[in-house]
């Protein structure tokens, strides 16, 4: 589905409570929503742990899987603009199911696009919930958790579909959740989620557009 345009987007953070989170004065994110266009993903800066909750699908909400309990220590690998910004040209990403993300990420790179991160991830399932089906989802490979010596965490992060068992539970069965996978490893139901930019918003009264 197209996303709403980016006004619509904007009180929808609002009224979640996204902006006060992210410390942003909610009608500046209206103003600024005026200089996104169709298509754009509005981004707020805000923790990974507290938009997960926010996902719903059915009448059931998101979830952070019992052990990542560290999801908020998976950040972009990338520079980011700073503040509210908004996310061009996405993509699920669904030709690289059962490809590793470490044999993804030259390709998508070589293309002059960029992984999503797991922000934007939840951004995007927020605004769409239809982004997510069953036996295609999406990991989110462009946030990874950096060791004390510099190396990555063999995690990455991912937003599915649960299936109710172990530790989700029965009564979370069709609910999205965050997970994560193995950097190495191939998943058939999950693609890798890209864009195509990221910019900082302008008001549409600053001659950006």
């Amino acid at each position: 589905m197209p996303l709403p345009p980016a006004a619509d987007q904007a009180r929808r953070l609002i009224d979640l409570g996204i902006a006060d989170v992210a410390g942003v004065d909610p009608q500046a994110v209206l103003a600024l929503a005026g200089g996104a266009a169709d298509g754009d993903l509005v981004v707020l800066p805000a923790p990974a742990s507290v938009l997960a909750p926010l996902l719903g699908l059915g009448g059931r909400p998101g979830f952070v899987v019992e052990d990542m309990t560290d999801v908020d220590e998976f950040v972009p690998t990338m520079a980011m603009p700073g503040g509210p910004y908004v996310v061009r040209g996405l993509d699920r990403g669904d030709e690289f199911a059962s490809v590793r993300p470490a044999d993804a990420v030259p390709v998508i790179e070589e293309r002059g696009r960029s992984p999503l991160t797991l922000v934007e991830g939840l951004h995007w399932a927020i605004q769409d919930d239809g982004v997510l089906e069953r036996n295609h989802c999406y990991m989110t490979i462009g946030s990874r958790k950096q060791r004390a010596n510099g190396t990555f965490d063999a995690r990455t992060p991912a937003l599915w579909i649960s299936n109710g068992t172990g530790r989700d539970g029965r009564e979370r069965k069709g609910a999205p959740k965050v997970g994560w996978c193995w950097w190495r490893n191939h998943h058939t139901w999950l693609g890798i989620a890209s864009c195509a930019a990221r910019s900082a918003l302008q008001p549409a009264s600053s001659g950006r557009r």
